[in-house]
């Protein structure tokens, strides 16, 4: 059976407004939360950008549900043992209930730090890489890698995560969809894809989760809604590689000139119909999902949490009782 999370944007949203959205969300019923990792916004307009682990560690204060990041780019703006460092802690702070999310990342967070941005091909070996040492790491042995993109010498992981920690992989793609069956504890796709999934199982995947999240606007009036995600979310209108090449929010905020309401509309659901919340998250449990997580655009997530609490969350739990 799919289980319904809440996805915590962190380039939308501050971080007492997260830590507020965490406690809602298990209120409401939700079972678990995602959360974001980006060194900056995709716009202006989002005007956020806190630290995922200073965020996860406060997260596990105010609520026991698992938490994932979707996703962690480990290959160029942090160096993956440090990444290992960070998730093993997070995974002591929550009791075993946090899973790393890993991806190949976009080039708007990871070419900060003024190194150039590789080809897909590239930041693919990267990645693979990037996750041997996260798992040679969270072992709590003392190792030593030197590899064609890392190495780290005579490292120990004191405080090891509890239990397993799984690596889960992003992919968008045949190729990353094949990576990820090779080399993830699960694979995370943000659209609801049946032949990514089976890709994925093709690759190595078969008796791993599948995770994916979708982004919707709560708003007793549609038409205020669907302005919201065209001012907030224009990225998620933009198509092909443009995500993850261009590099900074102002360029994210040029191309988006070109995204019309229209296509936002059609794009990501807006309004105040259950039928059409759940619709648009029953085609991820049709497609093969396991796990997927949502995330409400706009101020507005007091009433979308009533609503889902009240009308979308138990219209899901009964189609899937009427599945099985």
């Amino acid at each position: 059976m799919t289980s319904f999370g809440y996805f915590l944007s962190t380039e939308e949203f501050s971080p007492e407004q997260l830590l507020e959205q965490a406690r809602l969300a298990q209120q409401a019923g939700f079972t678990h939360l995602a959360i974001s990792d980006h060194f900056h916004p995709w716009n202006g307009a989002q005007g956020n950008s806190p630290f995922v682990w200073s965020m996860i560690g406060a997260l596990s204060q105010v609520t026991d549900l698992p938490i994932t990041t979707l996703v962690t780019c480990p290959t160029v703006r942090v160096h993956p043992a440090i990444v290992a460092q960070a998730a093993a802690t997070s995974s002591v702070l929550t009791g075993g209930r946090f899973r790393l999310g890993v991806g190949t990342g976009e080039a708007l967070n990871e070419h900060i730090t003024g190194q150039a941005w590789p080809a897909f091909e590239v930041r693919a070996e990267m990645l693979d890489e990037a996750i041997q040492v996260i798992r040679q790491l969270f072992s709590g042995d003392e190792i030593s890698h030197r590899g064609r993109f890392y190495t780290v010498e005579n490292a120990k992981i004191y405080n090891p995560p509890e239990g397993d920690l799984p690596v889960y992989v992003s992919g968008f793609g045949p190729n990353a969809a094949a990576l990820a069956g090779a080399s993830g504890d699960g694979y995370v796709l943000m659209s609801p894809e049946p032949e990514l999934v089976e890709a994925f199982r093709k690759a190595g995947g078969v008796g791993k989760p599948v995770i994916g999240g979708l982004k919707v606007c709560w708003d007793t009036d549609k038409a205020r809604a669907v302005k919201t995600v065209t001012r907030l979310w224009p990225s998620s209108g933009m198509p092909g590689e443009l995500s993850q090449i261009l590099p900074t929010p102002a360029h994210f905020e040029q191309a988006s000139a070109l995204v019309t309401e229209e296509a936002m509309a059609d794009k990501i659901t807006c309004g105040d119909d259950p039928a059409a919340h759940a619709d648009a998250i029953g085609a991820y449990v049709e497609a093969g999902f396991d796990e997927v997580y949502i995330a409400q655009i706009g101020q507005n997530y007091h009433g979308f949490f009533d609503f889902y609490a009240e009308h979308v969350l138990p219209r899901l739990q009964i189609q899937q009782g009427a599945v099985r």
